[in-house]
């Protein structure tokens, strides 16, 4: 035990700078106080509890307040899952694009070439010879539907309310930030309103306990009662201590939320008087008010809508492709090889060849004068030119069968029309559930809280009487610090009940506007 009293008293004391410690001066006075009055046998649990309250305090300079407002812009901003909501509505978007620009005519160009080996067709004569030759062509092909049974129109007309659903969803994830942020925000307060109370509560049983300390060294009240009050001290520490660490939990979530990085200060702003922020009239507002309120703004409501029309269109779009279509096409091609040739130069008489004989003098042969002329191939150009050729033709397409798919689609569009209305129903039922609940929750809130402030208020009387009793040596020190605790739970619980019901009230009032403001 003396080598341990030994070891932590430096840590206890201001005497010398620790390196986790990097200004004294920042230490609270409570410290000190707190390591003079305690005896050294609670003086190792008292140097590691203050360690622990401390430690490793943040300088001032490095605060960084931050407003509900400010916090909520920030997050719009970086959180990463309305990112991925922001995605979704550039897809729709494209989507839309894409089959608006289906509905104008297609214009492809092609071009080739191929090198032939062995038995080949000849593009001269149009017959077989084996030789080697090289031939290229170029094409040009257009095509425009007709006649569609408006089927692309209608699929045009889905993605179009899509993406109107899709910017109805982004605005409620962004509706959905505000009330994530506000819940975090106020969790924060009321994490440092904790810490607050804790922190009144370790300096009341200080000063209790430097009090009963010299009532012990004068003989007025045996040591069991500065025993006790030891032991309520090394409780009130410790609630400290988790009242600490919440609020650092808190502060952790609202970054996570926040997309901050976890090394940037974050000190909440708290409003001038949270008691006084405006909130609506419970007795003067109805559920089914607030419901039909919320019916008429609520992104989800109308995402659910749009993905109704959305596939309505594209069952319309389904049944067309059960329809002929009549479509447009018209195209250029042209060709070059070089197994094509032409004469060129003067034209010479050759040595005649023989075609026959004379019927009646068999003895007597036919000769045929020949002429030779030099050759060569047809230039590039001109080929281009005498192959040039055009088309164009009307295409009548009549589905008879084709494995059931088109027949598939439009039943599988219907199964998703009522999904998507039975999804819109569900959604509605939801939200008017979840009105109700939110108005009872507010008014539970609301009267809990108000019992919370009598209690809070009775308990402070009891306090007050059971002190100067104690104080005068006639009341014990176990009835004490019964009513001390007594207290110290009203206030924590009066401070969650009033977080709580000014959450719930203003969650009720985002159903109502869609918004929420602190």
């Amino acid at each position: 035990m003396m080598f341990c009293l030994k070891f932590v008293w430096p840590c206890a004391t201001p005497t010398k700078k620790l390196p986790f410690i990097k200004n004294w001066g920042m230490v609270s006075s409570q410290l000190i106080y707190f390591c003079q009055a305690m005896n050294k046998k609670s003086l190792a649990i008292a140097s590691i509890l203050a360690l622990l309250l401390f430690g490793n305090p943040q300088p001032v300079a490095a605060q960084d307040n931050w407003s509900y407002q400010r916090a909520l812009d920030y997050a719009l901003t970086h959180n990463l899952t309305l990112q991925q909501s922001v995605f979704q509505k550039r897809l729709a978007e494209l989507t839309l694009k894409q089959n608006q620009m289906a509905r104008l005519p297609t214009l492809n160009a092609g071009a080739g070439g191929e090198y032939r080996f062995g038995r080949n067709i000849s593009f001269e004569s149009n017959t077989y010879v084996t030789a080697a030759n090289f031939s290229s062509g170029v094409n040009l092909n257009t095509s425009a539907d007709l006649f569609g049974w408006f089927s692309k129109q209608n699929t045009v007309a889905a993605s179009r309310y899509q993406v109107y659903a899709y910017n109805s969803l982004l605005e409620k994830a962004r509706n959905d930030m505000g009330v994530n942020v506000a819940n975090a925000f106020l969790q924060i307060l009321l994490a440092n309103e904790q810490v607050k109370i804790s922190k009144s509560q370790v300096d009341l049983s200080m000063a209790q306990l430097d009090n009963t300390k010299k009532l012990v060294a004068a003989g007025s009240v045996p040591e069991s009662n500065q025993a006790d009050l030891e032991a309520q001290l090394a409780r009130d520490s410790s609630t400290l201590v988790t009242a600490q660490n919440q609020s650092v939990i808190n502060v952790l979530q609202m970054k996570a939320l926040l997309n901050l990085d976890f090394a940037v200060p974050f000190i909440v702003e708290l409003p001038e008087n949270i008691e006084r922020i405006p909130v609506l009239n419970l007795w003067e507002t109805a559920p089914e008010m607030v419901f039909s309120a919320a019916l008429a703004a609520y992104p989800q409501y109308r995402a659910d809508s749009m993905f109704v029309k959305a596939a309505n269109k594209s069952l319309a779009s389904a049944k067309g492709a059960l329809y002929p279509s009549l479509s447009l096409s018209a195209g250029i091609n042209t060709s070059y090889a070089n197994t094509i040739k032409e004469g060129f130069g003067p034209i010479t008489a050759g040595t005649p060849q023989a075609i026959g004989y004379l019927k009646n003098d068999p003895t007597s042969i036919v000769e045929q004068p020949t002429f030779s002329q030099d050759r060569r191939i047809v230039p590039f150009g001109d080929q281009l030119s005498n192959n040039f050729g055009q088309n164009i033709g009307l295409n009548l397409n009549i589905p008879l069968f084709n494995g059931w798919r088109s027949r598939g689609a439009v039943e599988r569009a219907k199964i998703d029309v009522q999904d998507k209305q039975l999804a819109l129903d569900i959604n509605r039922q939801k939200l008017r559930q979840d009105v109700y609940t939110a108005h009872a929750n507010a008014i539970g809130a609301f009267q809990k809280y108000q019992a919370a402030i009598t209690t809070e208020r009775a308990s402070q009387k009891a306090y007050d009487f059971a002190t100067k009793r104690f104080n005068v040596g006639l009341m014990n020190t176990v009835e004490y610090i019964t009513t001390q605790t007594n207290l110290f739970k009203a206030q924590i619980d009066k401070v969650s009940a009033l977080y709580d019901y000014i959450f719930k009230i203003k969650l009720l009032e985002f159903y109502r506007d869609q918004r929420i403001t602190l």
